[in-house]
């Protein structure tokens, strides 16, 4: 049976980006670059439960595992929190945004979902990762209290981090190559959503922040961006020194072959870091790279039982 899914109605359907009025009929506020007939797609995927993937399921290569588990490990509490940073702003935002935004949180839910059954799966090889999930809760323990544009910028930076990983999943199949059928499947599908909503808590900061002058919304969301990814990926990388410890790697050994996997061979990070940089500049917007491609190359799987938007 075809796994169900819910599209948002396009906005526009002449292929030009988002226009620049403040508050404008559709919605969005100045600086956006999401393109207007650009759409999210809800595809309710639930991978097969009976499927048992092996311990080193990516390419019988553990420091490739131990690196994507330790991703996985961190995203059910992280996304919770995206979906939660969205909710003080929901009422307030017009009436194609928050669709939008009802778009992204049931696609947020679905990673959820399925990344906890497959974190199951890891821990029942023996690997602890609800350490690593405690982890993540704690870090994002140290923002209550803050201002709801804080957690906003923090979410952004994440979620540019997470479509600049996806991007490189989807573009170049020598990164998930050799990896487990089922496993390497939901990476795909959910690197799919990643890239297709990578603009739309942009959108609802730009909504957010429209009084703040230039400066103060751009120094507020670099620095962020700076100090949450750094944070975010130092964590990934002790984490996954620490799965690795648990195969029996001694540190020194499992931090020299995770640097060597992660900058060297295939060197995801190395090939990414000046497009992640990019939000660091005056002026970024997520869609001003244009990925679009790599979603029609990707999601015939799941182009039929359309639903229509609520």
């Amino acid at each position: 049976m075809t796994p169900p899914t819910e599209k948002l109605a396009p906005v526009r359907q002449d292929g030009k980006a988002r226009p620049a009025p403040d508050d404008n009929a559709f919605g969005f506020a100045r600086g956006s670059a999401t393109p207007m007939e650009h759409e999210l797609i809800v595809r309710d995927r639930r991978f097969d439960r009976q499927h048992k993937s092996p311990r080193w399921w990516h390419s019988n290569d553990p420091v490739a595992t131990a690196w994507y588990n330790s991703v996985s490990a961190s995203l059910p509490r992280g996304e919770a929190f995206f979906i939660d940073t969205l909710k003080p702003f929901r009422d307030d935002l017009p009436p194609g945004l928050r669709a939008e935004v009802r778009a992204f949180s049931k696609q947020e839910v679905n990673h959820t979902r399925e990344h906890v059954a497959f974190n199951r799966l890891v821990a029942d090889h023996g690997y602890n990762v609800e350490s690593i999930s405690e982890g993540i809760q704690a870090m994002l323990d140290l923002t209550e209290g803050r201002p709801k544009e804080f957690n906003l910028a923090i979410t952004i930076a994440l979620e540019h981090f997470a479509a600049i990983i996806s991007r490189h999943l989807l573009a170049d199949p020598r990164y998930l190559e050799g990896a487990d059928p089922e496993a390497a499947e939901i990476w795909r599908w959910h690197a799919m959503e990643e890239i297709e909503h990578k603009g739309l808590v942009f959108d609802v900061w730009l909504h957010a922040t429209k009084d703040w002058s230039a400066w103060k919304r751009y120094k507020t969301r670099s620095l962020i961006a700076l100090l949450i990814t750094k944070k975010y990926f130092g964590n990934r990388v002790r984490d996954a020194i620490g799965l690795l410890e648990q195969d029996g790697f001694d540190r020194r050994t499992a931090r020299r072959r995770l640097r060597a996997f992660l900058w060297w061979k295939p060197g995801m990070m190395r090939r990414m870091f000046f497009e992640w940089a990019a939000i660091l500049m005056p002026g970024f917007h997520p869609w001003k790279h244009d990925d679009r491609a790599l979603l029609g190359k990707t999601q015939s799987d799941y182009a039929a039982a359309v639903m229509p938007a609520e």
